[in-house]
């Protein structure tokens, strides 16, 4: 399987990374600093958790009509870049590529099947806390590292078995879904909670986590994804944000959001995806989400980024 990832930061590095370190025919797409270390010095994958990884022959470029098609696409962009990715992409897109977007949110790949077909498209969510740390290496927070992903209508096709071997022998935790959609909601669902608690509280999980108020605020979050779902006939248990605040419980107090670490940094932020996104959703089916509309006009002002 030739694999292409477009996103070369903390998600796409990272699996792609292990995946090239397998064996696996992976090229790279990503640009200015990051694209020139890779090249001249290789992908490196920090961990406290886990055995470090280095890749020091690295296939990359800026430019997709380079790297020719592939048998998979991995997207591993931020939601704000989709719509220009989806041209960005399509030489890397034949009659036979699948499309693999481990972006968050739930719905991306409406966006990639407008684009693409249905058929091109499976589902998938990734766990995994990264960044990029330095031009070239990416930084592993936590030790949970585990990608579930699917086909829409429940099959284990040819393609996501071969994933799915290739996955297991770089020793990431890696699951088929017959049920991919419940699957990206029980991802949106923990994410939006984290996502929005960290952001809004400047602080990582743990703190979040032990203080009584903070961290009836994450569950609220949860609940009110898990309502929105439910209302839009998602298969979620009735208590899957209680369950879910009991898994925030195993994780390191250190595991941070994506949408922290870009306020830190003063990127833009994908807040209009994920407790907007709830807000806006949550709309259609008549189902109050005052917690997330909370945390969206908490970071308004920062969502575009600060001004470089």
């Amino acid at each position: 399987m030739k694999i292409a990832v477009m996103g070369s930061g903390g998600v796409g590095g990272f699996y792609g990374g292990h995946l090239a370190n397998a064996g696996c025919d992976v090229s790279f797409v990503a640009r200015g600093r990051h694209l020139e270390a890779m090249l001249t010095q290789g992908l490196t994958i920090e961990s406290d958790a886990h055995p470090g990884v280095h890749v020091p022959n690295v296939r990359a470029s800026d430019d997709p009509a380079k790297l020719g098609v592939a048998d998979l696409v991995i997207i591993a962009v931020k939601l704000w870049d989709l719509d220009k990715v989806v041209e960005t992409i399509k030489p890397l897109v034949g009659p036979q590529t699948a499309i693999l977007s481990l972006q968050n949110g739930v719905i991306k790949d409406d966006i990639l099947r407008r684009h693409f077909g249905a058929a091109a498209v499976m589902g998938g969510v990734a766990y995994v806390g990264t960044h990029v740390e330095r031009p070239g290496v990416i930084k592993q927070t936590g030790a949970m590292q585990r990608m579930v992903f699917g086909e829409y209508d429940g099959a284990r096709s040819a393609r996501a078995e071969t994933l799915f071997a290739a996955l297991k022998r770089t020793g990431i935790d890696a699951e088929i879904s017959a049920d991919i959609r419940r699957t990206l909601w029980e991802k949106y669902v923990f994410l939006v909670g984290l996502s929005g608690s960290t952001a809004t509280m400047r602080q990582t999980l743990g703190p979040v986590r032990s203080h009584p108020q903070t961290r009836v605020f994450l569950l609220d979050l949860m609940r009110e994804t898990v309502a929105v779902g439910r209302a839009l006939g998602v298969n979620l248990p009735a208590d899957y944000a209680d369950q879910r605040l009991a898994f925030a419980d195993t994780l390191s107090p250190e595991m941070t959001s994506s949408l922290h670490h870009d306020l830190e940094h003063g990127n833009p932020l994908e807040v209009a995806w994920l407790g907007g996104g709830v807000v806006t959703l949550g709309a259609t089916v008549g189902v109050a989400t005052p917690c997330n509309r909370a945390v969206w006009d908490v970071l308004a002002l920062h969502a575009a980024g600060a001004k470089k």
